[in-house]
């Protein structure tokens, strides 16, 4: 090849000038590109945002391009060397010694046989070097990989004759392949031989196989015919061990056999027909079977201990009617139980009623009880008849169980335990979740017709003969207690019972708020208000009721040990409440004993504490109201022949109602707390009661200033002093103070004492103006200036009144002579007393203290 013939272009021969690359075309020629100085700053740096568009590009997505064209270009390279000319055979010469030279930088250790980088000495010695980065290295690798390469390559072109020589070698290898023709033929033919002599052979023998195997198969058909014969003489084995469900599969089994695998026989045509006759018999034998044995096990005594009886015939009936998909039986069970139970009520009504002496010709068919059964003789077949009925429910729920153990086994929902008989898993899903709820449905009937004949028991007792607080307590028990049971087997509360309860707790409750509300009145007419002592019982009421838990039961007598701790063992003056003492009336502690009464029937009767809440609400409504006709309206003067209503008296009424309404509070918690009600009725009960001790005080303070306003009128403030008014008016306060002292608490009595010390102070000015005496310092102001210091000295006496009230210029007011400041006093001060004073106009109170 000529040097001045031009090679045609390839990729190969693209290439770029460095600076047209590294300069940038924007800013014209550089002149001084090469006289700057290599390094960070030999390009201007332009800071470029990066494109949200475009992915981020590194060395790794090159790596492979630079791994393939890298090798095509060492490929390039060989061949431009293999085409150069003999001229240029100096030239490549000097590349062979170059490449010798480059051959001996490979350390020696790459070129042993035995170079393996599994052995740690080798790996050790290859990376020592650890000054050396990963990258250094696995650059280091590849020029040694690539010098290796070239050097093949140069071998590889050198060997290129051995090529044509094989060439050469192509008719040898024709003549191989003519034998190897020849050989094929030959095997062909042997082939061909050994198919005449051992195949049809073999074939033969697989025809006769077939052959055996359809004789056998003749035979089996011959065996099974002769089994289904035998079906009839197996059933009656079956029936007479009670297998019933072995029975029925062998009937079912037989049945499946003559329509798959014997179906076209002539001789047994006749025997679907009869096993089809036979299995409608099973049935009926079933069905009379099973209601024998309902009626043996519900109708057996009730005292025996017996819990299912002969379990292993249950079972197996059970599993018979369930084989056949028959749940009729269990509507059987049903009635039969409530046959039972009709027994079991008339048997003990016609006991009853024997011992009561009533005629039987009035006991019904399904022995309700008659009106003329006393309420013991009643309150008793009650109680019989709840514990019958619960056997009954008891002997019904395990025969229950027993049919739903079958029914899960028989369906492979359990495994075989108690039961002996092997039952196999022939109930579908959807039968057995049809018995269940068939059973369930079963028990909840039972129980509420138990609970309905139970209840036309508690419907018969009427007003004649009335039951007291002990029978209808056992009466709630028995309810409570059979009602709970027949929740707890069937998982459903019957309403019927507790119904008809209802109604008789109603009456009860009715009858029980007329005995005591007709006794308070009674109690309440015939009080003479006077204190009364208080029994140690009443006290301790009062205590449980203080203690803010529900009252379940009335207290009992006090233990020794109370006795000779807490209690006195004889009557006290007054009752104690914490720090306070409440002297009360007789009627008051009958009240404490009537509202514990209250609360204990609610707690009997639960479901009717609102009612009975308001029955008490209107109990102490009724109590307030004619405390107020008797006190304030002198209604006890014609009741209790008292001869006039005192001072006392209006102040044991009082404190009697602070009693109440403390106890409203206690009585208010009670109730919620059994009921959840807000028992919005004590509320205006507690007004009420709050209205009437405010009126028995203004009563009070009535009659003491009316006194000390008519003595303040006569006094004309003459000597002597102090006057026969002022020594009359501090004997009414004295009077008055050991009236209340003993009997309201100390802050009342000093409230009322500070009203009648206002009451005085406004008296004695509008006198003083009236008689026209002047703060002058003359006889008259002496005068009065002594009368006032006995009432003073009164007062003090008395310690009813704070220090403010008695110190030297309290009563210096009293020479104002301000009009309007006398009244606005009069105003705030007389205006209810006032009112007062009208409404006692029609009182035919007295006015003494």
């Amino acid at each position: 090849m000529n040097d001045s013939k031009e090679e045609s272009w390839t990729v190969y021969k693209a290439s770029q000038y460095l600076p047209a690359v590294l300069s940038d075309p924007n800013k014209g020629k550089q002149l001084n590109f090469f006289t700057r100085t290599w390094g960070d700053a030999f390009v201007d740096k332009t800071i470029i945002e990066k494109s949200p568009f475009l992915p981020d590009i590194s060395y790794t997505h090159f790596d492979q391009y630079l791994r393939k064209y890298g090798k095509r270009l060492k490929r390039h390279q060989r061949q431009n060397q293999l085409k150069e000319p003999d001229g240029l055979q100096g030239k490549h010469n000097f590349e062979v010694s170059t490449s010798q030279d480059k051959l001996k930088t490979i350390p020696c250790i790459y070129l042993q046989n035995n170079f393996n980088l599994n052995d740690p000495k080798i790996f050790s010695e290859v990376f020592e070097n650890k000054s050396k980065s990963e990258h250094d290295v696995q650059e280091e690798l590849s020029c040694y990989l690539d010098i290796v390469e070239e050097e093949i390559a140069k071998q590889v072109s050198q060997k290129s004759g051995a090529f044509f020589h094989a060439m050469t070698s192509h008719d040898t290898i024709m003549e191989q392949m003519g034998v190897a023709c020849s050989e094929v033929r030959l095997l062909r033919a042997k082939v061909s031989k050994m198919d005449k002599c051992l195949t049809k052979d073999a074939l033969r023998l697989l025809a006769l196989a077939r052959s055996k195997n359809n004789h056998r198969n003749l035979v089996g058909k011959l065996k099974l015919i002769s089994t289904v014969l035998q079906t009839q003489p197996m059933l009656q084995l079956l029936l007479r061990s009670s297998d019933y469900v072995g029975a029925l599969e062998l009937i079912s089994s037989t049945q499946k056999v003559l329509a798959k695998e014997l179906a076209g026989i002539t001789s047994l045509r006749n025997l679907p027909s009869e096993l089809k006759e036979m299995s409608k018999f099973i049935d009926k034998m079933l069905n009379e079977e099973f209601e024998k044995y309902a009626a043996t096990d519900l109708h057996r005594p009730l005292n025996c201990l017996e819990g299912v009886l002969e379990q292993e015939r249950l079972i197996s009936l059970v599993a018979g009617l369930l084989r056949q998909n028959n749940t009729q039986f269990l509507k059987t069970y049903e009635n039969e139980a409530l046959t039972a139970a009709q027994a079991t009520l008339k048997q003990l009504m016609i006991e009853q009623l024997a011992d009561a002496k009533v005629e039987l010709n009035e006991l019904k068919g399904s022995g309700e009880v008659t009106p003329l059964m006393d309420s013991t003789h009643w309150l008793k077949v009650l109680r019989l008849g709840s514990e019958a009925l619960g056997k009954l429910i008891y002997r019904v729920k395990a025969v229950h169980d027993v049919i739903k153990e079958t029914a899960d086994i028989s369906s492979g929902l359990a495994e075989a335990s108690n039961i002996s008989h092997t039952v196999e898993g022939f109930l579908s899903e959807d039968d057995h979740n049809k018995v269940v709820s068939k059973l369930k449905d079963l028990l909840i009937s039972v129980c509420d017709y138990f609970n309905e004949r139970l209840a036309a028991l508690v419907s018969t007792q009427n007003d004649k003969s009335s039951i007291g607080t002990y029978e209808f307590a056992e009466l709630s028990k028995i309810v409570e207690e059979f009602t709970n049971l027949c929740e707890s087997i069937c998982g459903k509360q019957s309403a019927s019972l507790k119904a008809a309860f209802k109604i008789q707790a109603s009456s009860y409750v009715q009858k029980f708020n007329n005995q005591r509300k007709t006794k308070l009145n009674r109690l309440l007419d015939a009080d003479r208000w006077k204190s009364a002592e208080v029994p140690m019982e009443i006290q301790i009421l009062v205590d449980k009721l203080a203690q803010g838990d529900v009252m379940k039961s009335l207290p009992g007598s006090p233990t020794e040990e109370q006795l000779s701790t807490k209690y006195l063992s004889k009557a006290t003056p007054a009752l104690k409440i914490g720090t306070q003492e409440y002297v009360i009336v007789g009627a008051v502690l009958i009240l404490i004993r009537l509202i514990a009464e209250y609360c204990v029937c609610a707690y009997d009767l639960q479901f009717l504490s609102s009612t009975i809440g308001k029955h008490l609400a209107e109990l102490l409504r009724t109590f307030n109201s004619r405390c107020s006709q008797l006190v304030l309206g002198a209604a006890a003067i014609q009741t209790a022949g008292l001869k006039t209503i005192t001072s006392t008296n209006l102040a044991l009424a009082s404190r009697s109602l602070q009693l109440v309404l403390w106890t409203i509070p206690h009585i208010r918690n009670h109730f919620q707390t059994l009921s959840g009600d807000s028992f919005t009725g004590f509320d205006s009960v507690e007004k009420d009661i709050g209205h009437h001790i405010q009126q028995l005080e203004s009563k009070i303070l009535f009659i003491i200033n009316n006194s000390i306003g008519n003595q303040l009128e006569k006094w004309e403030a003459r000597p002597p002093a102090p006057s026969q008014q002022f020594r009359y008016i501090s004997q009414q306060l004295t009077k008055l103070h050991e009236a209340v002292s003993s009997i309201l608490p100390q802050e009342q009595v000093s409230d009322i004492y500070q009203e009648v010390h206002k009451n005085f102070k406004t008296r004695i000015r509008d006198q003083i103006i009236k008689l026209n005496i002047l703060s002058d310092g003359g006889p008259k102001h002496g005068h009065v200036n002594t009368e006032v210091i006995f009432y003073i000295h009164t007062m003090k006496m008395l310690k009813v009144l704070p220090d403010k009230f008695l110190n030297d210029h309290a009563m210096d007011d009293i020479w104002e002579r301000d009009i309007k400041f006398f009244k606005h006093v009069e105003l705030c001060i007389t205006r209810p007393i006032d009112e007062i004073k009208i409404w006692t106009m029609y009182s035919p109170i007295n006015s003494k203290i």
